[in-house]
Order: C-alpha cells, then structure tokens, then sequence
C-alpha cells in the first residue's frame, strides 16, 4: 500500500531456509559453549577437591612416617638412631610442603644440639663407654654430613634444602659440614652462635656464593681447633658475622675470596690465639669491621690482599700480642689501621710498606 508516495513498512519478518539453519547453529553453540563452561568449572572444582585430598593424605603419611623416625631417632642404639637420621633427611626431600620440611631439619639439628658424654678415651678400663662414644658421634657426623650435601643442591631442585634455616646454635663441630658451592641469598639462615669448633671440626664455604640478604652467624662461636674455610667466596651481598667469638686455636680463613658487597663482622672478637687469614683476598666493596676487637695471640692475616674500595675498618681494635700482617698488600690502608697500631708501628703488626711512609 502507498499513501504520498511512501510505501508502508511490512512488519511480517520472513527468514530464509539458511538464515534459519544459522540462527539454530549458532543456538546449539552458544548452548554447547554453556555446557563446556560448565564442564570446565565441575572439572576444576574437582581436580581442586583432588589436590586437596591428596595432600592431606600425603600430610597424614609424611606424620606417621615422621612419628616413627623421631622414635627412631630417640632410640638407646646407635644403629637405630642412624636409621632415623636417614629417614629424617628422606622426609624433608618428600615433604609435602616446606613447612613440613623445615620440621624434619629442626629435628636434625635439635638432635646436634643434646648433650652428650664426651670420650672417656681409649684406655682399656673405659673402653665399651669409648666404643659407645664413637657410635654416637657417627650419628653426628652423618647428620652434619647430610645437611652439607643437600645444601650444595640448587635451590629449588630435588633433595635442596637451601632457603630452609639451620639452626647449630651451641653445637660441637667435630666432623665435617661441607657447603661448598652453595648459594646463601634471600632465604634462609645459617646459624653456628655459640658453636664451639673443636679439634677435627671442619666447615667449608669454599666457593659459595653470598648474595641479597643470605645470613650465616658465628655470633660468641668458640675455636678451640678445626677450620672454617671461606676460601674463594664470592661475598656480593648478604652477611656473615663474628661478633664475641672467641679464636683460642683452630683457623677461619678467606683465601683469595672476593669482597664486593657483603657485611663481615669481627666486633669484640678475642684473638687469644688461632689464626685467620685473608691472604690474596680482593676488597671492592662492602665492609669488613673488626671494631673493638682485642688481639692478645694468635695472628689475623691479609697477605697480598687489594684494597680498592669498600670499608674495612679496625677503629678501637686492641693490638697487645700475636701478629696481624698486611706484608703485599696494595691499596689505601683499612679505616683506623694506621692510627690503632700506633707510632713507632708495633712489632707484631706488619704494615705494607706503602702504608708505612703514610704513617702519621
């Protein structure tokens, strides 16, 4: 129909066959689309609901294995006990989560911190509690030995407990802990405070790396013999401290170690003999203090060393015994070195002849 011309609008929607065939293909679409939705959040929920359950079943069998390696562990035999320290160090590699993890290490370093009778000796009226003695510290030793060598795993690989806290808070180190290679950054801490190293006693960071905020801690530690070695370390970052030990014999030494942004701490330490060395050690950064420290006996050495930057600082040291050495060493003289030892220059400090002509 027209009127003036316009024609009037057919509201009577007509579709063609293949218009309709599409409209009902993209229905089936949009309703498979929902369906698969749905399908997906079902399928999620449950894997969640899964994972969930598996870990608590994991949880549950890490417990009772847990259970009976400490009751192994608390065991009067010695065989027994070393097969709890192994079943303990193999729960931390399975453990389901870290925290687990950290559970089975305290345990392991709890059991280094009991007391124990020390060797009565070989003599032939003693000679079942010796034998009971050397039994005991095998266990000891394997414990140390094992955390040595899951720390040198990479972080994050199986069998690593690097980033977990070690806590040897008042231990005697008589055998070997082996941390060579390892890498001390954010997570995790290391700590021998009040540890005492005794003769046979061994630590090794040889070629460690220290980076960010790694910690290691030798707070009021006792050198009574043994040897901690540093040798070749690269100290980027993080800390290592000294603070109130006491160095009657035994050796800490840095070797040719790179200093270049870690903090090293000897404050109010007591040389009253051993011997530590930073013989070919390169100083570029960070700072190294021996503030306070008092040096009675025994030797601190920084042979052929370079001084190139960072802080190295001996303000308030005492020098009344033993020798501290910087015989080769090039550089600007450590913070307060040249004022502490005094004039003439005591004999038992040795100066770079360098330093000797910029001695007010």
């Amino acid at each position: 129909m027209y009127l003036l011309d316009f024609q009037e609008i057919d509201t009577a929607a007509k579709l063609d066959a293949k218009t309709l065939f599409d409209l009902v293909k993209l229905s089936f679409g949009v309703v498979a689309g929902a369906g698969a939705l749905v399908a997906l959040v079902v399928a999620y929920r449950r894997q969640r609901v899964d994972e969930v359950a598996a870990h608590r079943e994991a949880t549950r069998l890490h417990t009772e294995r847990f259970s009976q390696a400490v009751e192994q562990l608390g065991s009067d035999s010695p065989a027994v006990q070393l097969g709890g320290v192994h079943a303990l160090a193999g729960l931390a590699d399975d453990a389901p989560d870290d925290s687990l993890r950290q559970t089975c290490i305290d345990v392991l370093c709890a059991y280094l911190q009991l007391p124990f009778t020390p060797d009565p000796g070989d003599d032939p009226a003693h000679q079942e509690e010796h034998h009971r003695y050397l039994a005991f510290r095998k266990v000891r030793h394997t414990i140390l030995r094992l955390i040595g060598d899951h720390y040198r795993r990479p972080q994050g690989t199986h069998r690593s407990w690097q980033g977990c806290n070690l806590d040897l808070t008042g231990v005697t180190i008589d055998g070997r802990v082996d941390f060579d290679g390892a890498t001390f950054a954010d997570d995790g801490r290391v700590d021998f405070d009040g540890a005492t190293f005794a003769d046979g006693g061994w630590v090794s960071f040889t070629g460690a790396t220290f980076s960010d905020d790694g910690w290691v801690s030798f707070r009021g530690a006792t050198f009574s013999g043994g040897e901690v070695s540093f040798n070749r370390v690269m100290f980027s970052g993080g800390t290592v401290t000294f603070d109130g030990a006491t160095f009657s014999r035994g050796r800490v030494t840095f070797r040719r170690a790179t200093f270049s942004g870690s903090r090293v701490f000897f404050g109010d330490a007591s040389f009253s003999g051993g011997r530590v060395a930073f013989n070919g050690a390169t100083f570029s950064g960070g700072t190294m203090v021996f503030r306070d420290a008092t040096r009675s006996a025994g030797g601190v050495f920084f042979h052929g060393a370079t001084f190139s930057g960072g802080r190295v600082a001996f303000d308030g040291a005492t020098f009344s015994g033993g020798t501290v050495s910087f015989h080769d060493a090039t550089g600007p003289a450590p913070s307060g070195l040249l004022t502490d030892v005094g004039t003439p220059t005591s004999v038992s400090v040795i100066l770079s002849s360098a330093w000797l002509n910029s001695n007010p």
